[in-house]
């Protein structure tokens, strides 16, 4: 059966408003917690963009639900190694509520430390190293490892949990998609993608858990709830690479010029229709995800949560 979860966005709102938010979730039924992992948000405008092992660390004591990471790159920015002990001492904070979500990356977030950015293929190849140096070190066991990407020298993470966390990955590609399968412990996505997650499946993943998401806009009418998602997230609806090879918040916004608020309109929930905001959760149900997590952008959360609480929740159950 499906379970629903809350999207909590880093972007948008600072680390105490996302644990009121995580509060707020988890009074209207949640089950679960995404919380995305960036240095910079995608636009200037959301304003926003917290270090998200401090709000996890908060989370872990404020809420029950459990907490996937959508996504952290354990490539350029942070290096695996400590990747691997802050995911190790979220499980620990959590008691095992704690899931490590991973992926390639965007240069948006990378560039930071190292303006080249590696091309898809290379950077599937680090993530597959780096998800293999995380997984060592879970263990409590002394690593030393001295790959094509990494190195790590004699290091041993005395902080763990008694079971590690599970890592997923996220996928937007066949090849990615692949990768998932073979070696992480689920799948991510943030389209309701069936031909994705058949590769995935096929790939090893059979038996592994596929999580989705996706972004809404409840409000009191479809024309404010368009107008809300277009002035704060107009980039969810590019397509293509950009998304990974922009580095600067300003090259989203000179792009996202090109999206208009009926675009949104077209490809986003937005408004107080219940059936709306169904159909669209149904999509994922549909092509075989296992959990669905929901963002609800801008300020009216107390709004989001009554309304997915009275109309949208219980009839997903039903």
């Amino acid at each position: 059966m499906t379970s629903f979860g809350y999207f909590l966005s880093s972007e948008e709102n600072s680390p105490r408003e996302l644990i009121r938010q995580a509060q707020l979730a988890e009074q209207a039924g949640f089950e679960k917690l995404w919380i995305s992992d960036h240095f910079h948000p995608w636009l200037d405008v959301q304003g926003q963009s917290p270090f998200v092992w401090s709000v996890i660390g908060a989370l872990s004591q404020t809420t029950s639900l459990p907490i996937t990471t959508a996504v952290t790159c354990p490539l350029v920015r942070t290096h695996p190694a400590i990747i691997a002990q802050a995911a190790a001492t979220s499980a620990v904070l959590t008691e095992g509520r704690f899931v490590l979500g991973v992926g390639t990356g965007e240069a948006l977030n990378e560039h930071i430390l190292d303006s080249r950015w590696p091309p898809a293929d290379e950077r599937l190849d680090m993530l597959e190293e780096a998800v293999g140096i995380i997984r060592r070190l879970f263990t409590g066991e002394l690593v030393t490892h001295h790959g094509p990407h990494y190195d790590v020298d004699t290091a041993r993470l005395y902080t763990v949990p008694e079971q590690p966390p599970s890592i997923y990955m996220s996928g937007f590609g066949d090849k990615a998609a692949g990768l998932a399968g073979r070696v992480a412990d689920g799948f991510i996505c943030v389209k309701p993608d069936a031909d994705l997650l058949s590769t995935f499946r096929s790939a090893g993943g059979q038996d592994k858990p596929a999580q989705g998401g996706l972004k809404v806009c409840w409000a009191a009418d479809a024309a404010s709830g368009r107008k809300t998602a277009h002035r704060l997230w107009p980039n969810d609806q590019l397509p293509g690479e950009a998304a990974q090879l922009l580095p600067l918040p300003r090259h989203f916004a000179q792009l996202s010029e090109l999206v208009t608020e009926e675009m949104v309109g077209q490809n986003m929930p937005c408004g107080p229709d219940p059936e709306t905001h169904l159909k669209a959760l149904r999509a994922y149900i549909d092509a075989g995800y296992d959990e669905v997590y929901v963002n609800q952008i801008g300020p009216d959360q107390e709004g989001f949560f009554t309304f997915y609480a009275e109309q949208v929740l219980p009839e997903l159950s039903a």
